[in-house]
């Protein structure tokens, strides 16, 4: 074999070498999404993430995902530390910042409830899905919308293990409610009241949590139905639940322990028994269907009956 023979096979052989050694390119996972308002390819592990729905970062949280962006104004409590610098804010529940929403440049952003509204624009700019839960179906859409969250961050064993204890939870809680009277879950704000009844956004207390309905016919309605104290007093409930939306999302305003300090109130079964609950607000008004919050719903409820 001649020199210049010899060299070029030995440069074919190193260029052979190199080429098989380039690393192929990692094809990301991905998996198919079904949401409140259609469906969407989503990646695993997307990242960065935003987050407009208080449920659904009630639910990342309790996972342990990472969330590059939230929503400003008001929380849950137990959420209190996505209201710090270290978690850029994209606009309000009801309004985002779409400028500051496209210069995260997310891979995925969730909406629902409050944000549902804005998934026309946002999908536009990112893969969004809608989280919205509905409220007729409330604990089984609540925990297929935690599932598929889970799935998009390879999380399905740690979501099973929740609602696996949030079920049994809820076994026990029905056990309690059976003899235990009848309930009426109200809500106020700015000196009004709303009740809610089943199938509506409370309704859950009745169709999933077992306590009687002292008033069944309310109207379902998203604002609940518009109540007295008179409507209160005829009822005449042995639980009255109670939700102070002021105090939830942090309005000025006469609390409800005070609004229903008067002579009506007094006289209701559920007075004269203790059995007034003041919930907390801001789990039931804001944290929803979060892993989180509705674990926290059945024990504050299941204390109230023991």
């Amino acid at each position: 074999m001649s020199l210049l023979r010899c060299e070029l096979f030995k440069a074919a052989t190193l260029l052979t070498a190199a080429v098989v050694f380039i690393p192929a390119p990692v094809l990301a996972e991905t998996i198919e999404i079904k949401h409140a308002q259609g469906s969407a390819t989503v990646e695993t592990n997307p990242e960065p993430v935003l987050v407009f729905d208080l449920a659904a970062l009630d639910t990342l949280d309790t996972l342990g995902v990472a969330i590059a962006g939230v929503p400003s104004g008001v929380k849950p409590a137990y959420l209190e530390k996505y209201n710090s610098a270290d978690y850029p804010k994209i606009g309000s529940l009801f309004a985002p910042d779409f400028e500051a929403v496209a210069g995260a440049t997310p891979e995925l952003i969730i909406i629902g409830g409050r944000s549902a509204t804005q998934y026309g624009e946002l999908s536009r700019i990112s893969t969004t899905i809608d989280v919205t839960a509905d409220y007729a179906d409330f604990l089984n859409s609540a925990e297929q919308q935690n599932k598929m969250l889970a799935a998009i961050f390879d999380k399905q064993v740690l979501v099973s293990e929740k609602i696996a204890a949030l079920d049994q939870s809820i076994a026990k809680l029905r056990e309690k409610s059976k003899g235990a009277g009848n309930a009426l879950i109200v809500l106020t704000t700015g000196g009004k009241i709303s009740a809610y009844g089943p199938g509506s956004r409370f309704g859950i207390l009745h169709t999933e949590f077992g306590l009687v309905a002292a008033a069944p016919d309310l109207d379902v309605a998203t604002h609940g139905q518009a109540i007295s104290f008179e409507f209160i007093l005829k009822t005449d409930p042995d639980y009255l639940f109670v939700i102070d939306r002021d105090a939830a999302i942090g309005e000025k305003g006469q609390p409800a322990k005070a609004l229903f300090d008067n002579e009506l109130i007094n006289r209701t079964k559920a007075a004269r028994l203790g059995q007034i609950i003041y919930l907390q607000s801001d789990t039931w008004y804001l944290g929803g269907t979060g892993l989180n919050a509705m674990q926290m719903m059945v024990d504050e409820l299941s204390a109230a009956l023991d």
